[in-house]
């Protein structure tokens, strides 16, 4: 009697261990369940910071002889670039300054808080580089890379509406400050955790407010159009 009942612990002490447990939709990194050193924390929103601030406009366009901060609106994103050099170019420069955003989150995906952390200040690091006395881009080709690893399918539909709006009205600017809330609308609608909403409230508020000169432009009708043939 006794050693049948040893068996049976040790039977469900064995299938308790073996099953496997639930991490949601991403895998788990080594750290799930533990707290991550504030050093290594620091030192990442660090690093991030400084992946943000590679000029990826202003190299591409300068290989090309053009400095991209005196043409065109003079910002030094990938919709100015293409408006310089048309769209091969832009769109390198789009996938280097998303992959700003994305690569930081995706190293940390397992830690959804750090990989906002990290995203945020790679965003940062685009919007106010200290290796430009802090004139940067606007910031919309890296927040959108923040939300590929995180929210991937969301990013497809923001992606969507941004090329469907620029086509429209031919203003980038107007697609831009139209699509950057969206995320906000969708994360709060799909249940995710609150703190997710607010952190993209905060990263979105910081990519408006440097779309305040478009927002000007616009009022008085000299805002950039962006139409494309190249």
């Amino acid at each position: 009697m006794c050693r049948r009942r040893r068996r049976e612990v040790v039977g469900c002490s064995s299938r308790c261990s073996s099953s496997p447990s639930f991490h949601g939709p991403f895998k788990a990194s080594p750290h799930q369940g533990q707290l991550m050193s504030p050093v290594v924390v620091v030192l990442a929103a660090i690093a991030s910071y400084f992946i943000g601030t590679i000029p990826s406009a202003i190299v591409v366009a300068r290989a090309k002889g053009v400095d991209i901060t005196t043409f065109g609106s003079g910002n030094p994103g990938a919709s100015n670039v293409a408006r310089a050099l048309g769209w091969k170019y832009g769109s390198i420069v789009f996938a280097i300054d998303a992959a700003k955003g994305a690569i930081p989150a995706a190293i940390f995906l397992g830690d959804r808080p750090i990989a906002y952390v990290c995203g945020a200040f790679a965003i940062l690091g685009h919007l106010f580089p200290i290796t430009r006395k802090f004139k940067g881009g606007k910031g919309v080709a890296t927040g959108a890379g923040l939300l590929l690893p995180l929210h991937p399918l969301f990013m497809i539909i923001c992606a969507i509406t941004w090329i469907s709006l620029m086509k429209l009205t031919k203003k980038a600017s107007i697609a831009s400050i139209v699509v950057v809330p969206l995320p906000i609308i969708m994360i709060a609608l799909s249940k995710k955790p609150t703190w997710e909403v607010f952190a993209f409230v905060g990263i979105a508020l910081f990519i408006e407010v440097r779309h305040v000169s478009n927002i000007k432009r616009l009022l008085s009708g000299s805002e950039n159009t962006l139409d494309v043939k190249k």
